[in-house]
């Protein structure tokens, strides 16, 4: 007599992959639903062309202009036909977007792109191992170098950074973790500080430091100034970095016998690591750049001060100032390429904060 399991079958049995159905996306546009589109976006390059030509809307600005008009009338028309009337509303606002964002980013590319065409000829690997102490302001490109003021923007930045690290992340823990009397007043004054001009916090260090103590130019001096512009960005940004750590880690922590500092050094904290990192690189990318502070602190120099606490001292903002402000050919092609080393820092801490950002735990 057979039974049920004699009748199964012997071997397991494996699904067919080749049977597999792929998954639809009907969200995905065909060729023949951009089509349309496609001819749109001729028929308007055409329009624009020729209203340029046969009308007084002449040159750049007026085919960029005439070209963002007919291009939303075209993509409307062309949506309105295709389904309904909140479709070409809808293409409408897109458009608008769309051409909103090109504006922001074509002063950006524009400015990258003139700061490589003008800085790039100038680099050589020999102004990265020379200063200007023994060559002339109109000496050719190949003579000197910026080694002087790289390495004092080195000394500037990393001495704001040790100033304002414990300052920015113990004020962004009293406004989280503490929460006292004065965190209102606290977090208040932190956002006046943001919206400081630089020039403000330069002239605060040279009263302070130079005319009420008598104190000299010097690269301490300098970081001091952006210490004070690099302490509310530091602060700012770890704040809110903060207030995404859960709530139930600090009260696991709370909840286990631990203190309150003890829990926020061993749990808060670590958790949030990465994003302190970020918010105090974003701090120094916020300052490298900055020269209006350091031509009232650090007095400028062509040769290297490898004594930060002593004697006058350059830095890349300063230097490009200084070579843009002979008037000379040469001076502005070797400010150039001080604007186009400065770039390439500031675009070095940023590409580092996005990476540490990015970073989970």
């Amino acid at each position: 007599m057979s039974t049920l399991t004699d009748n199964m079958p012997k071997e397991p049995l494996v699904p067919n992959k080749l049977s597999t159905p792929k998954p639809i996306k009907p969200w995905k546009a065909t060729p023949k639903q951009l089509l349309p589109d496609f001819l749109g976006a001729i028929v308007a390059v055409v329009t624009s062309l020729v209203v340029v030509a046969f009308s007084p809307m002449a040159g750049i600005l007026g085919f960029i202009l005439t070209f963002i008009v007919i291009s939303i009338i075209t993509a409307a028309s062309i949506s309105g036909i295709r389904q309904d009337r909140k479709a070409a509303a809808n293409s409408v606002s897109t458009m608008v977007i769309y051409f909103l964002a090109a504006f922001v980013l074509l002063p950006v590319v524009s400015i990258i792109f003139e700061i490589i065409r003008k800085g790039a000829p100038g680099l050589s690997f020999g102004i990265f191992f020379d200063d200007m102490s023994v060559t002339a302001s109109d000496a050719p490109l190949s003579e000197g170098g910026l080694l002087h003021a790289l390495v004092g923007s080195l000394y500037v930045v990393v001495l704001a950074t040790i100033v304002s690290i414990p300052i920015g992340i113990l004020t962004a823990l009293y406004l989280t973790e503490v929460k006292g009397r004065a965190a209102g007043t606290v977090r208040f004054f932190v956002q006046a500080m943001s919206g400081v001009p630089s020039i403000v916090a330069g002239l605060f260090i040279y009263a302070v430091w130079m005319i009420s103590l008598g104190g000299t130019y010097t690269t301490a001096a300098g970081s001091l100034a952006l210490a004070i512009l690099m302490i509310p960005t530091v602060a700012r940004t770890a704040e809110e970095v903060l207030k995404l750590i859960p709530t139930d880690l600090r009260e696991a922590g709370l909840a286990l016998g631990a203190t309150q500092w003890k829990t926020v050094a061993l749990v808060v904290i670590p958790a949030a690591r990465s994003g302190l990192i970020t918010a105090v690189i974003l701090g120094t990318a916020r300052v490298a750049g900055e020269t209006a502070p350091l031509l009232l602190t650090i007095g400028g120099n062509d040769a290297m001060n490898w004594n930060p606490l002593s004697g006058n001292n350059s830095a890349l903002p300063f230097y490009v100032w200084k070579n843009f402000g002979l008037g000379t050919e040469t001076g502005a092609d070797r400010a150039w390429t001080g604007i186009f080393v400065l770039m390439v820092v500031v675009m070095i801490f940023f590409s580092i904060a996005r990476v540490l950002g990015n970073k989970k735990g």
